[in-house]
């Protein structure tokens, strides 16, 4: 018989829609097969604190595979490897991640199922150097992790993003203004190109392609001498200018990375000023990252969470799982968080909307 294992699963860093259907099928997945399985709430801080650590059972998971967050919550700031503390008025960030190591030992873990974006599963790989076995399952609204097909969460940012876009349309013509709608995506531009071209965008940006103020200008004003006297504009928190620098909320500081947003207004102000169009901006945010996971999502998530399992009891640990349709697959942890996945400009999706007439500012 096949040893009973000890699992521990955790959610790390920005929650994303299909957290639960994932915890759901991995807990559900290991009990069938006999293992124990323990949750770490907040992140990684179970890791350090036991009082964060709770037994998962089939009563813990029944009923979330269409719940929005996560029940075990989640933290981007929990980082072991990087703890921040407070002495005497001063901050600074200390290594704690041998106590981790040693806790888990302590705690008799075979494995840590660490769910997660680039950032969380950086953390678990941090982690897996320093011992502890560990299987990634990926997890980020921007799709941006190159080993994988796509990640769970993405498709539901997508479908919640175009929603909106699909109102604002209704307010844009009203009033005959131009709206500038900013999505989330990072560095990368795949929930705008995908939003605005199912939103029938007048003009999408995405970091990918520099913009050129001048040519959305032009782009508004043709609408206008066509009759439509209304346009919108999807933007990624990432687009810039041709030559331009990122528009920042919080500049990168104590090993954080910096936060993206703003562009919309910006972008908003210049389209005003030049066109003499009444103009408005709008950043949808966080409403991306809520809400229930589509369909497609919790079947994704929920496949991602049994593979998980599957591994683990192959012990393919220092691996994550990998979404190779029509089959899930693994792929070394540290050889997935190498290459971030950005939009090929020439892809059949921008293809697609050029001939439908977006403009991409270029």
């Amino acid at each position: 018989m096949a040893r009973r294992l000890r699992i521990a699963v955790n959610t790390g860093g920005g929650d994303a829609p299909g957290l639960n259907a994932v915890l759901r099928a991995v807990t559900l997945t290991a009990l069938n097969r006999g293992f124990e399985v323990f949750g770490i709430q907040k992140g990684y801080l179970g890791l350090l604190d036991t009082k964060y650590l709770v037994p998962l059972t089939s009563n813990s998971v029944r009923g979330i595979t269409h719940l929005g967050g996560s029940i075990l919550g989640t933290n981007n700031r929990g980082n072991p490897l990087a703890i921040r503390v407070v002495e005497g008025g001063v901050e600074r960030y200390v290594d704690v991640s041998d106590q981790a190591v040693t806790n888990f030992r302590n705690l008799g873990f075979d494995g840590l199922i660490a769910i997660g974006g680039d950032g969380s599963l950086k953390i678990a790989a941090g982690l897996a150097r320093k011992g502890i076995p560990i299987i990634g399952v990926p997890k980020t609204i921007d799709n941006d992790l190159a080993a994988t097909y796509v990640t769970f969460g993405f498709e539901t940012a997508v479908d919640t993003a175009t929603d909106a876009i699909d109102k604002l349309h209704s307010t844009a013509e009203s009033h005959d203004r131009v709206m500038v709608v900013e999505v989330m995506g990072r560095y990368c531009g795949w929930i705008a190109l995908h939003a605005g071209v199912a939103g029938s965008a007048d003009v999408i940006l995405i970091p990918e392609i520099p913009f050129d103020l001048e040519k959305i200008c032009q782009k508004v004003m043709q609408r206008e001498l066509d009759g439509r006297h209304f346009s919108m504009v999807v933007c990624a928190e990432g687009a810039s200018a041709k030559d331009g620098q990122l528009t920042l909320v919080e500049n990168a500081h104590d090993g954080r990375e910096a936060r993206l947003g703003g562009v919309a207004e910006k972008i908003a102000s210049e389209i005003a000023k030049r066109t003499g169009k009444e103009t408005r901006s709008m950043v949808l945010g966080h409403l991306q990252r809520g809400g229930q996971p589509t369909a497609d999502d919790r079947l994704l998530s929920l496949r991602y969470g049994a593979a998980a399992v599957r591994l683990a009891e192959e012990g393919k640990w220092g691996t994550m799982v990998a979404f190779d349709p029509p089959e899930m697959t693994s792929v070394p942890l540290e050889a997935a968080l190498e290459t971030m996945k950005t939009v090929p400009v020439e892809c059949d999706t921008v293809r697609t909307a050029r001939e439908l007439g977006i403009s991409f500012g270029d």
